[in-house]
């Protein structure tokens, strides 16, 4: 048995496996014969960790990986960036060993960690001066066959025809790779994540959509139609390469939508009296650029897809002023303050609160004290300040025009067993890949395999 897994960072199964799938034939004939449907996220449903918990089966908490940045122990400055190296849980390479494995840009992957196998990293690797490969010698075949790899592309800039040409240079790139791993290589199981999709989305929904706030109807208005067309043929191409018997997987991390505004968190913790400054804000201003009166904070909070807050609390914090005996009580009184946040013109909000060791069997590493999905993702989390409003029509850090949804997607061929509908989460891909691999995923801790 082998296993061919296609990584499609960000697909929604509202255009995958719906309004698009029509055009589609290669990634149809796939969809059409498998189990297939929409696949729940990671909480929260962002690249890193969600990737991860996919080839892991271990949620974000078990992980210690809550985003792509984190605090570093209870510093209010001090932080460090997700790498692959701390990613301490076995994956699905690691539990199918001594079979051999094919990894290409699956996150985190940088710096290259020993596989049984090849792999390449992926989008947070610096650039191709640094070794970006396992076995260090496979680098030299990457870059003469793609003549100068790309890992990933500045999406947020003004100048979208730029970002047209760089994304599809990139996948191109990618899949030619691909297709040579698949020849030259002997491997059991191979896995890439194309990023470029969620680029993709990320710069040109505004004009795909025409429910978008900002929507314009222009040259750019095809470009996501386009892409999944260039992705659809390239999968294509390399699907001639596999053999009938491999079994052929489809999933995303998570899904894409429209986003409705960005909310300045840290300017309604002012506004609420919960964060103190000294001085006056009068211009767009960055978290760390502000003069906190800590003494006098309960809280403050990072931007993002989704935001993270945390509590001020005494011993924990060096300046901390919540009593360990009241930290509930606050948080939970918080919590109803960012519930009862509602949009600008007055309209009810679906925001959503999540306490770490409420949704993980185990919380590692440096957790927030909340998470929260303002309005149900629709609203970015702004994490500067200095506005005339907290309620921004545009991304704080540049042109983003989509926010991520909960539900990815999820397609498994298989020629001996027939297609079929299903609902599934981000849990469950690790597990049944073991089953594929005639493993029981129990015997590692692991449960709900589709098989």
């Amino acid at each position: 048995m082998k296993v061919f897994v296609i990584g499609l960072d960000s697909a929604p199964p509202e255009l995958l496996f719906g309004k698009f799938l029509k055009d589609l034939p290669n990634i149809r004939k796939i969809v059409e014969n498998s189990i297939h449907g929409p696949m729940k996220s990671s909480i929260p449903a962002i690249t890193i960790p969600a990737w991860m918990c996919m080839a892991t089966g271990k949620t974000p908490g078990e992980l210690g990986l809550y985003g792509f940045r984190h605090r570093k122990g209870y510093s209010y400055k001090d932080i460090w960036i997700a790498h692959s190296l701390m990613v301490k849980e076995k994956a699905v390479w690691d539990y199918i060993s001594p079979k051999k494995s094919v990894l290409i840009g699956v996150p985190p992957s940088y710096p290259p960690k020993k596989v049984n196998g090849w792999l390449v990293s992926c989008f947070i690797t610096p650039d191709s001066s640094v070794n970006y490969t396992y076995p260090k010698e496979l680098k030299r075949e990457v870059e003469k066959v793609t003549g100068g790899y790309v890992f990933d592309v500045v999406f947020r800039k003004e100048d979208r025809s730029a970002v047209v040409e760089e994304v599809w240079e990139m996948t191109k790139k990618r899949f030619e790779l691909i297709r040579y791993m698949i020849e030259t290589k002997d491997w059991d199981y191979f896995e890439f994540v194309e990023i470029g999709l969620d680029r993709i989305h990320h710069a040109f929904w505004k004009y795909f959509d025409e429910t978008h706030h900002l929507h314009v109807k222009n040259e750019f208005s095809k470009v996501i139609p386009e892409y999944y067309k260039l992705l659809d043929r390239e999968i294509g191409k390399t699907l001639k390469l596999l053999d009938e018997d491999t079994a052929v997987l489809i999933v995303s991390d998570h899904g894409i939508k429209k986003m409705k505004g960005c909310f300045a968190i840290n300017q309604w913790l002012i506004e609420e009296g919960l964060l103190k400054v000294r001085g006056s804000i009068d211009k767009p201003t960055k978290f760390e650029q502000l003069d906190v009166d800590w003494s006098k904070t309960v809280a403050w909070a990072w931007g993002g897809y989704y935001a993270r807050i945390f509590l001020n609390v005494k011993g924990r914090e060096k300046e901390g002023i919540i009593r360990k005996s009241e930290y509930e009580k606050v948080r939970d009184e918080i919590t109803e303050m960012v519930k009862s946040i509602k949009g600008p013109n007055g309209e009810k909000w679906n925001t959503k609160v999540f306490y770490p060791e409420e949704i993980y069997p185990e919380c590692r590493g440096d957790k927030p004290d909340m998470i929260v999905y303002f309005d149900d993702l629709y609203w970015r989390s702004a994490g500067t300040l200095g506005y005339e409003t907290p309620y921004l029509l545009e991304n704080d850090t540049g042109p983003d025009d989509a926010v991520h949804s909960e539900y990815g997607v999820f397609s498994l061929k298989l020629n001996e067993v027939e297609g079929r509908e299903i609902v599934t989460d981000i849990y469950k891909f690790c597990p049944t890949v073991l089953r594929l691999f005639g493993l029981n995923p129990e015997k590692f801790g692991l449960r709900g395999a589709i098989l």
